[in-house]
């Protein structure tokens, strides 16, 4: 592993060196957040999105004309906020892998968000209070064991029934690569869902190998 000398923050990203590696997390960053957002005295939850809640888009509620969700979750008027919030947010995701698909998820509403997107945004906040200094840990010690996760649901979208598909990569036991995006086309069944949550992930092998030998 190289050498970080005595680094300490970097671009928001506080390091620290153990006997057995770094420690990198996003601890002040995430105590402003919560700070700004007003939640400094609130209780804090422990999963990033309620799973009994379905977020769905303006469009799509006034497509099923469902009048008490359009009286009940009405647009917000300042979208700035929202669209801010889940910038910061995005940010987070460098160190935390936990909500990237809670961010994933919010990301689809930036340009109409409505209030439910908003109380969903700021749970995310509450969790990350759970837990303001969780982060990467980097080990000193080196390895050439490459480890490789992936998995999907399906059709759980319901506006679009697209499955998500979501992967992790480790180098020994230092997390390395991770994402969380929705399919580009809908799967007619578990096993297709599964299938295509490899594709992506066989591109990044190959582009890391590539990059490796040259």
């Amino acid at each position: 592993m190289k050498d970080l000398g005595e680094l300490k923050f970097f671009l928001g990203i506080e390091f620290a060196k153990t006997k057995e590696g770094y420690v990198m997390n996003q601890r002040k960053y995430a105590l402003e957040l919560i700070s700004e957002m007003g939640l400094s005295g609130v209780k804090p939850v422990y999963t990033p999105l309620d799973p009994n809640v379905r977020l769905t888009s303006i469009k799509y509620d006034s497509h099923i004309q469902d009048i008490d969700t359009i009286e009940r979750d009405k647009p917000l008027t300042d979208i700035g906020r929202y669209q801010r919030l889940v910038g910061r947010l995005l940010y987070l995701t460098m160190t935390r892998v936990d909500i990237s698909f809670a961010v994933q998820v919010l990301s689809q509403y930036m340009h109409a968000p409505k209030k439910s997107h908003i109380e969903a945004a700021l749970r995310v906040v509450r969790y990350i209070k759970s837990a303001p200094g969780l982060g990467l840990f980097m080990p000193s010690q080196s390895s050439e064991l490459l480890t490789v996760y992936c998995d999907s649901d399906w059709g759980t979208c319901v506006q679009t029934r697209r499955s998500i598909t979501g992967y992790l990569m480790k180098f020994g036991d230092a997390l390395v690569s991770w994402k969380s995006k929705k399919q580009e086309t809908v799967a007619k069944s578990s096993a297709e869902a599964e299938f295509r949550s490899m594709a992506p992930l066989w591109l990044r092998l190959f582009g890391l190998l590539a990059y490796t030998v040259n």
